[in-house]
């Protein structure tokens, strides 16, 4: 034994520790070649070293582009290296949070159910429909077992469509925008996009036989419209900008050319068309930044023409619906010269001789109860209002007072439905069943997956008919599990939900809400110039602690959009860690009226970027994100948001996600490679007018990057997909990195992908997860 011990003695004596490996260069940047290039506009004169970059005609510079991006591929994998296993981790966790169940909840439209679900590996849904009549109590797809009634021996499923098949057609791809069903039921339009020609195609399928018809077979077609029973179709087609501006009717079966019924030569007049619900009419809008118009056409005889029913000065919101021999416009044209803020409702009868046609109004103008959208059915009138932040949804019945003149909402004693908690947006489902006393709702919150939920207008009674239930059974969906009746039979405390007046509902475990596990916070933050910014927090009450949080600020204050508060499950991979996700309702966006949108836009563009300062400097004082743990998150116009803050306070932030951003808009607008509509011009500003362009160039992310300053770390995602600009992802990225100071903890990455990621949940969980180790890497939490 003593022989061992000195044999050991004797070895360790000669034993010299190994030198730890050196650390490993991180790797470099790419650069791609500067051809600097000069612009001269207004007066103004500025140089671009990579304009070449979207100089697509150009297959020289094209040869460099694809080196360049390959280079920005390698650069990104090996800054990423390092978080491969906590990628595939955070890609485990979100998958396993996606329901297995992909079927959408059944839609009855006469005595169809309309529905879509997935086949296992299949990645694309089919669409399905069933006799309602054959399976009354009809819950999802499996019940009974792949649509097989084992008692009657039948099958009664009928499968109309399959996307994958689709898919094959159209290049790998089933990205589909419109479909209709006709309203006799015996034909499906619907518009696929071709990715080799960059639009969008109508077919037309017959669903007695499965087969396509030979006509119409469209391409770039942007709106589709049913008339005549079924027996027409209506059609918009777009010119080579993309402005839709051609109307044409195709009777289904005939072997007649189409039919043109309208063609808008002005460049700067889009055209738009829809059907009325009871199909009586077909609604025809044509619209630019200096008028809008209204015309009907008599579905039952679609070549009969087109009647002009409103017009009004600038570019206004007009939808018209029919109910019994009254058209009604609900509308934010001005009144009587006068800028409005709201939405208003008008009615006048169909057959009014008059001329100008004479619209009334329906209701009295009241502040505290703002009307953002109606539905109609044959005996319910439903709002969706806003008293302040807070959205509600109240129903009237129909048909409303004749000859009174216009009525106080409350005189007709509205209805509130029960709604949960935190209700960050309501979004109509198709409803296409006129004559059914039931709607569909989509309710969401920031802290509640999103709840389809079907409202019985005349009874009251309400089912939660699709709703994922993180709190149990992680990916069931639950098909009609939490209902007005079943509630009332579980709760100790009778509650009577027939048209209760109440907005909320207090127990929000019903809806499979998670507010006991994830707070949600609702502050008012001053900006600047005074402005009140909403601002919503949410975080994990578990993990919270003051001044140690990393945080997530999301913005996006563009075209009077409601900033995209919805609960989503990847984001629980960090608010589980102990992230903060907030959301900064700046001005632009929707939610506050059209003077709120307004100021957000063209020359105002800057007070967006003032309201998410204000709103990340909030988060940092008052100790809810710890200094220098705070990232931005922008999607398209979101990006160009967020970069311009960033610009304006790179010290502020520690990292940035940059989702397809639109971050060049001085050459963008002055020079589009890609058509652009009135609405970006309305958006961004118009170069030609000098206050402007003065205004562009200022927001402007890629013109304003400083110099030598150290610049937050920013994942940048954009696609090969011409349709997202891939050029402007790379030109910013490659400027930011000429003008600030390099920093490998810092880097400013460009992720490309080849793929649509919307129409993937799989790619878009790998998406995620790398934004998320992304995050973690940088914030070295």
């Amino acid at each position: 034994m003593r022989h061992h011990r000195l044999l050991l003695l004797r070895r360790w004596a000669h034993y010299k520790p190994q030198k730890p490996p050196p650390p490993q260069t991180p790797p470099t940047p790419p650069k791609p070649p500067r051809k600097p290039q000069s612009f001269t506009f207004h007066d103004s004169t500025w140089e671009d070293p990579y304009s070449w970059m979207s100089n697509l005609s150009d297959k020289v510079a094209m040869r460099h582009m694809d080196v360049y991006m390959e280079q920005e591929e390698k650069y990104t994998e090996a800054i990423m290296s390092d978080t491969e296993r906590l990628q595939a981790k955070l890609q485990s966790e979100m998958a396993s949070r996606l329901a297995f169940d992909l079927s959408t909840p059944p839609l009855r439209w006469g005595p169809w159910l309309y529905y879509r679900r997935v086949e296992e590996g299949k990645q694309y849904p089919i669409l399905c429909r069933r006799l309602a009549s054959l399976n009354e109590d009809f819950i999802s797809h499996k019940s009974p077992s792949a649509g097989f009634d084992f008692t009657s021996g039948k099958r009664i499923e009928q499968k109309l469509l399959d996307y994958n098949r689709e898919a094959e057609r159209f290049g790998g791809y089933a990205y589909e925008e419109l479909s209709e069903v006709s309203p006799d039921h015996r034909f499906l339009a619907y518009t696929m996009y071709d990715k080799d020609k960059d639009h969008f195609g109508l077919s037309v399928r017959n669903l007695n036989s499965g087969s396509l018809c030979s006509k119409p077979q469209a391409e770039r077609v942007s709106n589709i419209a049913w008339a005549k029973d079924g027996q027409a179709l209506l059609y918009v087609v777009t010119d080579n900008n993309k402005r839709p501006c051609r109307i044409y009717c195709s009777m289904i079966g005939s072997t007649d050319e189409d039919v043109l019924v309208l063609e808008e030569s002005d460049d700067n007049v889009h055209v738009n068309l829809r059907h009325t619900k009871d199909f009586r009419f077909v609604i025809v809008n044509t619209f630019s930044t200096t008028s809008s118009k209204v015309f009907l056409i008599n579905a039952a005889d679609p070549l009969s023409g087109l009647t002009l029913v409103w017009e009004c000065q600038g570019l206004s919101h007009c939808i018209v619906e029919h109910h019994r021999g009254y058209l009604y416009l609900f509308t934010d044209a001005a009144k009587e010269g006068q800028s409005v803020d709201y939405h208003y409702l008008l009615r006048s009868p169909v057959d009014a001789s008059s001329s100008p046609r004479i619209w009334e109004s329906v209701f009295i103008d009241d502040e505290d109860l703002i009307v953002e959208d109606v539905d109609f059915s044959d005996t319910h009138l439903v709002f969706i209002t806003r008293e302040g932040r807070k959205f509600r949804i109240c129903s009237v019945t129909l048909p409303l007072p004749v000859g009174k003149g216009a009525v106080c909402p409350k005189e007709l004693n509205p209805n509130f439905l029960p709604l949960p908690k935190h209700v960050s947006q309501i979004s109509p489902g198709p409803n296409y069943d006129y004559y059914s006393s039931t709607m569909r709702f989509t309710i969401s919150s920031p802290v509640m997956p999103d709840a389809v939920v079907d409202y019985d207008l005349s009874s009251g009674k309400w089912n939660i008919i699709q709703q994922q239930n993180l709190l149990h059974e992680r990916t069931r969906i639950l098909y009609g599990t939490a209902s007005s009746a079943n509630i009332a039979e579980k709760s100790s405390n009778t509650i009577n939900f027939n048209f209760i007046n109440e907005a909320d509902v207090e127990d929000d475990h019903t809806w499979n809400d998670l507010s006991k596990f994830y707070a949600c916070e609702h502050h008012d933050v001053s900006s600047c110039d005074g402005a009140v910014v909403p601002l919503t927090i949410v975080y994990s009450r578990k993990h919270k602690k003051d001044n140690q949080n990393p945080g997530l600020l999301h913005g996006h204050g563009a075209y009077g959009e409601l900033l995209d508060k919805r609960w989503r499950s990847e984001l629980k991979s960090l608010l589980d860690r102990g992230w903060v996700v907030a959301y900064a309702d700046v001005r632009g966006g929707g939610g506050g009226g059209k003077k709120w949108y307004h100021d957000g836009r063209r020359a105002m563009k800057h007070n967006s970027i003032k309201d998410y300062l204000c709103c990340a400097k909030f988060l940092i004082e008052k100790g809810v994100v710890q200094e220098n743990m705070l990232a931005g998150w922008g999607y398209s116009a979101g990006g160009l948001l967020v970069a311009s803050a960033i610009n304006c306070c790179p010290d502020l932030f520690r990292a940035a996600i940059l989702k397809v951003p639109f971050l060049d808009p001085t050459n963008t607008l002055l020079y589009p490679i890609l058509p652009l509509q009135a609405v970006d011009y309305e958006e961004f500003g118009y170069p030609g007018d000098v206050d402007d362009f003065r205004a562009i160039q200022e927001y402007s992310p890629y013109d304003n990057i400083p110099k030598d300053v150290l610049y937050p770390a920013v994942l940048v995602t954009s696609s090969f997909n011409t349709r997202f600009g891939v050029w402007e992802a790379a030109k910013w990225v490659a400027r930011v990195r000429e003008h600030t100071i390099y920093d490998p903890k810092r880097p400013v990455l460009l992720n490309l992908t080849t793929e649509i990621v919307e129409e993937n949940r799989y790619l878009q969980c790998k998406e995620s997860a790398l934004e998320t180790a992304f995050l973690l890497k940088v914030m070295e939490s």
